[in-house]
């Protein structure tokens, strides 16, 4: 370990918690470790806006910061611009041995990235009451089954919706639509990093996401659901069926939760080419910019290490990225999720967004153009020939 000689102070930013369980774990953290006090600030919950405010710190080669987390999609970015403390000689000193490399700097692995801090994989979370709101038989297995289902028992039971989703004009958009546009067999980019997005899967994936819309299954605002909106309306009981990511699982078994007790799981429903989720986790960095690398690496392997997994899983509901936790007695009981073979068959064949060094600005044009078809100001086709477009230019321009 590595020994510091006096109390130092540093300071953790992520995105907003609304487990509050990123205060549980530095709290745990500082009990272990009282040479250092940890400063613990939220971003916005919106991905888009926290990536911003981190940049704008990041890019000044500001210390405000010490600790921060990424999104799955930042890694590639940010290790380009120099944002992130190179970890080879904190590494080098512990017995970790799973690393990778990222442009010949090494890094734990962690789905490539700087340090593995948690992943989740978007599920459809149904509603049951009593044992359960419908047979058994009408679980949704299509994506017509679902509009099919929601729009027989919206309105029961005192729901007023049938199904919610991330529809506003932001990252959570572009991960809804990814898994419309992979259960149809589409692609946005390929292997060499080609914009390849027209094409029929694509085509097909983003006309069913545009019927579901339009179902009458889903609130007539729905252009403005993140996260938030969707787990506030379904842990008050208001929707028969939600999409969104695992940590909503702590939050509907919550003593809060209206709906406690009376909810379960589905895989999301399937396209022509089957059920597509798409991955998404968080991973955690230090500034390069750090006053305090040595506090701050210690922080750092707390969080993406066996106890401070263990906490997140605990308390937070997201699934680790430390293998042996989910056979962790603990972590099932209080997440069954991740006792689940099926659960964790589903994590390791989910989708992956585009993974590229100007993803930020790939997701912008996604964005645009996604939301151009949630509001029906253009058709699919239009649309996804306008994205294709863009998206070639904002490639180009990068070389």
């Amino acid at each position: 370990m590595l020994l510091l000689r006096s109390r130092v102070t540093i300071t953790y930013v992520r995105g907003k918690d609304e487990t509050h369980a990123t205060e549980k774990i530095i709290q745990e953290f500082m009990k272990k470790n009282p040479d250092i006090k940890v400063i613990y600030k939220e971003n916005p919950s919106d991905t888009g806006q926290n990536h911003d405010q981190l940049v704008t710190v990041l890019s000044a080669g500001g210390s405000d910061i010490d600790v921060f987390d990424m999104d799955v999609i930042w890694p590639a970015e940010f290790a380009q611009a120099g944002y992130t403390l190179p970890l080879d000689r904190f590494i080098s000193a512990t017995r970790l041995i799973s690393t990778t490399t990222l442009k010949g700097q090494l890094m734990l692995r962690g789905s490539k990235v700087r340090c593995g801090h948690f992943q989740g994989l978007l599920m459809l979370v149904f509603c049951i009451t009593e044992k359960i709101l419908f047979p058994k038989n009408e679980l949704p297995k299509t994506w017509d089954d679902l509009i099919k289902v929601a729009k027989k028992y919206k309105g029961k039971n005192g729901t007023k919706y049938g199904f919610l989703m991330q529809a506003k004009q932001y990252e959570g958009l572009v991960c809804d639509a990814i898994e419309y546009i992979a259960s149809y067999g589409g692609r946005v980019v390929d292997e060499s990093g080609n914009i390849v997005v027209n094409n029929q899967g694509t085509i097909d994936g983003l006309n069913m996401m545009r019927k579901v819309i339009t179902a009458n299954i889903v609130p007539p605002n729905i252009n403005t659901f993140t996260e938030v909106e969707t787990h506030t309306a379904f842990i008050n009981g208001l929707s028969v069926f939600a999409r969104n990511w695992p940590y909503m699982w702590a939050m509907v078994n919550s003593p809060q939760s209206k709906v406690k007790g009376k909810v379960g799981i589905l895989p999301l429903p399937k396209g022509s080419k089957g059920s597509a989720a798409c991955l998404g986790g968080w991973m955690v960095g230090i500034n390069k910019y750090s006053k305090n690398p040595e506090a701050s690496w210690r922080l750092l392997k707390f969080l993406v290490q066996k106890e401070g997994q263990k906490l997140m899983a605990i308390y937070n509901g997201n699934v680790p990225v430390y293998k042996p936790l989910f056979n962790d007695k603990d972590v099932i009981k209080a997440n069954p999720l991740i006792g689940d073979k099926k659960f964790v068959e589903a994590i390791l064949a989910a989708v992956p967004r585009p993974v590229s060094p100007v993803y930020p600005k790939i997701s912008d044009v996604m964005q645009i153009e996604l939301s151009n078809i949630v509001n029906g100001k253009k058709d699919v086709k239009t649309a996804v020939l306008d994205m294709d477009k863009k998206l070639k230019e904002v490639v180009k321009s990068s070389k």
